[in-house]
């Protein structure tokens, strides 16, 4: 049984990385698959990963288990000094249900795409970055350490950013996937680094021994409470950039410039989720210090409300939509540092499931309301009983300029954290050409020089 449940634990990953290889590879070749036998083949991978997926349940459930850890092998095992890198499978209470909604979803996402990018030019692209997340989400769910965990986190966030700038034959979609990207380097450095401050503290960064061995959610950290405040914040920064909490929400609606597929999947359903399931997943080192838990509190409960004023500000329905959702996954962080992790896990759920089909109807909305318009010859009429009318109207104009421009976070991001590091760096890189032109005696070769239509960072913005 213990061999039957390994092999079939790897088979739930090993379903999507062999779809991503398949596709990859053939592109790689400049021979890429016809549109029928990608579309078998990502079906045929989705249903393997949810039957071993759904067969590793049912044995564990046999069993009497409640969590089973399967280890792949060691990345680097140092005797003088310890340090352990290794890669771990963990199927439990919180991973069995993340990788359900995962093949669910992304199963669906697929069938979708299928059609939704019929005789598209960049359908194949489309789908070997969509397997590239499939594997990536798999791997998040199902991490047994921390370094699993980082690898799984980085391929979600390489093919979120991709399918942002999916159409770059437009500037605007390349811009919002740069932004996209570097916020994702921010959230991704302090991941690394409390990964590294892990191996610091415990010379390894398996969870059974970071978050005891109990059952999802109990456990108890091996950490101190100062240990878990240091380690806890930078696990929060972490999440705050792969959700779009505040203050990294402005990037979630520049996501919406990727495909209709890629926005359900993403952006509505699990990769902004993927922050709350760090957060759920360290909930032991969270329920350590209660100085951080207030923290995931507070920033919680700050991105839900300024999402849900910035929701009905928008213009466009999938920004909308987009903020709609950002304010369930701030509710869902609020849960989790309360404690409510069960409630925390079932909210996560049913919200992936419902952003993902109102975002697929998202077009098909559009289409119906404009045809039911032409049918009565008329505006349909708006809905009344606003609040708006207890505020003072120079208020109501603020606030709406406000939330409008999505509370001007992209732009203090820009001013204040871009602009002293391109400073900075264009100060540095002046000193090294004085030094170069100094011991070269001439001049820099233009080639070698910043073009001024190059841009930079704070264009982006």
């Amino acid at each position: 049984m213990e061999t039957l449940t390994t092999v079939l634990g790897l088979t739930v990953v090993g379903a999507p990385v062999v779809l991503f290889a398949v596709l990859g590879i053939a592109s790689l070749l400049r021979k890429p698959l016809p549109e029928d036998a990608t579309s078998r083949l990502v079906a045929i991978s989705i249903c393997i990963g949810l039957l071993a997926a759904i067969a590793v349940l049912g044995l564990l459930l046999g069993q009497g288990l409640d969590h089973r850890t399967i280890g792949v092998g060691d990345w680097v095992h140092l005797q003088q000094p310890h340090y352990h890198f290794s890669f771990k499978l963990r199927f439990d209470a919180l991973s069995l249900p993340f990788v359900f909604l995962a093949f669910l979803l992304c199963g669906t996402i697929g069938a979708f795409g299928t059609r939704y990018l019929h005789r598209d030019p960049g359908y194949n692209r489309f789908f070997v970055l969509y397997a590239m997340f499939v594997v990536g989400m798999v791997l998040s769910a199902l991490a047994g350490t921390i370094e699993t965990l980082f690898t799984g986190w980085e391929l979600v966030g390489l093919s979120s950013a991709l399918l942002v700038a999916f159409f770059h034959e437009r500037p605007m979609p390349v811009q919002n996937g740069l932004r996209v990207w570097a916020v994702y380097r921010v959230s991704d450095a302090a991941f690394l680094t409390a990964a590294l401050v892990l191996h610091h503290l415990r010379s390894e960064g398996d969870f059974d021994a970071l978050l005891g061995t109990g059952a999802w959610p109990g456990g108890q950290a091996a950490l101190t409470q100062k240990q878990a405040l240091i380690v806890g914040l930078l696990l929060l920064v972490a999440a705050m950039g792969k959700s779009a909490l505040v203050p990294f929400s402005g990037w979630l609606p520049r996501a919406m410039e990727g495909p209709t597929p890629s926005s359900a999947i993403f952006y509505g359903a699990l990769s902004v989720h993927l922050g709350a399931y760090l957060l759920l997943r360290v909930g032991p080192i969270i329920a350590l210090s209660p100085w951080l838990a207030a923290a995931v509190v507070a920033v919680g409960l700050l991105t839900a409300v300024f999402a849900a004023l910035a929701t009905r500000a928008q213009t466009d329905i999938k920004s909308a939509l987009s903020f709609a959702s950002l304010t369930q996954v701030g509710i869902i962080v609020a849960e989790i540092g309360l404690g409510f992790r069960w409630i925390a896990l079932a909210h996560l759920l049913g919200h992936a499931c419902l952003r993902t089909l109102q975002f697929l109807r998202a077009p098909t909305l559009l289409h119906d309301y404009r045809a039911m318009e032409n049918a009565i010859g008329s505006r349909l009429p708006r809905l009344s009983g606003s609040w708006g009318g207890y505020f003072p109207e120079a208020l109501r104009i603020w606030s709406y300029r406000f939330f409008v421009e999505r509370g001007y976070l992209d732009s203090c991001l820009t001013e204040y954290v871009t602009r002293p590091f391109t400073t900075l760096f264009r100060w540095c890189d002046a000193m090294e050409r004085r030094w170069t032109n100094v011991l070269s005696g001439g001049e820099s070769r233009e080639s070698d020089q910043l073009s001024p239509s190059a841009g930079s960072l704070e264009d982006l913005g």
